[in-house]
């Protein structure tokens, strides 16, 4: 049966494990041809030096009813990033999602550190690998995203824009990298909108990314062992969730209501209907303001 984006090709900048990874299989599973890049393959390694693989995400994609391919690519180099546009052009001729999703900043930002004592080149990398890579991808995708009507572009980012107005997200590197995806949004849809596509920014909430599975020790099948050190972790969401979020506005006829906004994946999910693996429907950024920043006891109840 065909699915909901049958015939509709994707590319999902920065697919290799997390977020990206989540989003490139929901969009396969709702049919979609997805090109998935990143700098880790198979052969080599990117500086995270971890195992996850854009060829396993490509694998993931087909398997759950896209087709999946991947792509190497640095997007801090335009030139490995026009080859890839060229080659989905050449393949293709179409692109009508675009998912702004590299970022690469795990290891550079220090928690809570003013910007004097931060490591500067640190910071400054941090900036180039979550704003500058989606520039250079932008630059050469949106032509061809433009070409037909009813393209959509997803900014990636953490936090709402309601969220990181009033709230210091870490260090100024970072809370900087962050504010910048979501004004990208805002953009974009002003450039957009009138030629006929929309751009959105959106974030996960507490995402169980494979780096945060690691970071608590626990896996996906036991990753409520992890509230015994953080109870908050219980409004975590898997990668997946945004990942139907992102198909489900893919697949709107209507999804230009949404053009310059700043959207999550709890509150898409009230929207379109969709669910997390599990069945539950997590709405972290509430929870966030409303029980955690509050100084609450951890109690998902009314938030998931």
């Amino acid at each position: 049966m065909a699915g909901p984006l049958d015939g509709k090709v994707a590319l999902v900048a920065g697919a290799t494990r997390g977020a990206g990874r989540g989003i490139a299989v929901e969009l396969g599973a709702a049919g979609a041809t997805v090109y998935v890049t990143g700098r880790t393959t198979r052969a080599r390694r990117s500086e995270y030096d971890r195992p996850e693989t854009i060829e396993d995400t490509a694998d993931l994609v087909t398997e759950a009813g896209g087709k999946g391919i991947a792509v190497p690519a640095d997007h801090l180099d335009p030139a490995q990033v026009r080859a890839v546009v060229d080659r989905v052009d050449d393949e293709q001729g179409r692109l009508d999602v675009l998912v702004n999703d590299i970022w690469g900043g795990e290891t550079l930002f220090e928690w809570d550190t003013p910007v004097w004592e931060h490591d500067l080149d640190n910071g400054l990398r941090l900036l180039r690998l979550a704003v500058e890579t989606h520039l250079v991808t932008s630059h050469h995708a949106l032509p061809l995203l433009l070409r037909r009507p009813g393209g959509l572009v997803v900014e990636m980012t953490d936090g709402t824009a309601d969220y990181n107005r009033d709230t210091y997200r870490n260090n100024l590197f970072y809370d900087l990298a962050k504010a910048s995806v979501l004004r990208m949004g805002f953009s974009l849809g002003h450039e957009l909108g009138p030629r006929g596509a929309t751009a959105v920014a959106l974030t996960p909430g507490w995402l169980r990314s494979e780096i945060m599975l690691d970071h608590f020790g626990v896996r996906e099948d036991n990753w409520r062992d992890a509230l015994d050190r953080e109870p908050h972790f219980a409004i975590s969401e898997t990668p997946r969730y945004v990942g139907r979020a992102v198909a489900a506005l893919a697949a709107d006829p209507d999804v230009a209501r949404f053009n310059g906004r700043s959207l999550s994946s709890g509150g898409l999910a009230r929207v379109y209907g969709f669910t997390d693996l599990d069945g539950s429907r997590p709405d972290a950024w509430r929870y966030l303001t409303e029980v955690q920043d509050a100084g609450k006891p951890a109690d998902t109840t009314g938030y998931r």
